[in-house]
């Protein structure tokens, strides 16, 4: 499937959520203005954040959050079962999300690459690309 990249310019955090909740199926666990955090396989969390929200120093609490910023687009990479590959190339056409790139590791792995709304690069990764996975 191979559908156009969409980008866009402007940066919209619930553009952004509705990619990550019902494309991925991330769910939410604290979400505000500024961010949404997410849950991934109960063993990592993906931070996204409104463009620009981190620019000041956030005081909670129990602490500060010092200014933080990244510009550009970015790469993550989701790990995935490699007999959930094909189902995952299935389920992003199905939505509309054309497969950018795929790459077939050394080592056994493979990736396919999608864009996110805001043109940030999403691998989904086999193991056996690095020694590690």
């Amino acid at each position: 499937c191979r559908a156009p990249r969409r980008r866009s310019s402007h940066r919209d955090l619930d553009r952004a959520r509705g990619f990550y909740e019902d494309v991925i199926g991330l769910a939410p666990i604290t979400a505000d203005r500024r961010f949404v955090a997410y849950d991934v396989g109960g063993n990592s969390i993906l931070l996204v954040f409104r463009r620009g929200a981190t620019r000041e120093t956030v005081t909670l609490p129990g602490g500060t959050i010092p200014p933080h910023h990244g510009q550009g687009p970015l790469h993550m990479a989701f790990g995935i079962a490699e007999d959930d590959l094909a189902a995952w190339e299935d389920h992003l056409c199905e939505h509309g999300i054309g497969i950018e790139a795929r790459t077939d590791w050394t080592r056994g792995g493979r990736s396919i690459y999608v864009r996110d709304p805001d043109d940030h690069l999403i691998e989904f990764v086999t193991p056996r690309v690095w020694p590690t996975y």
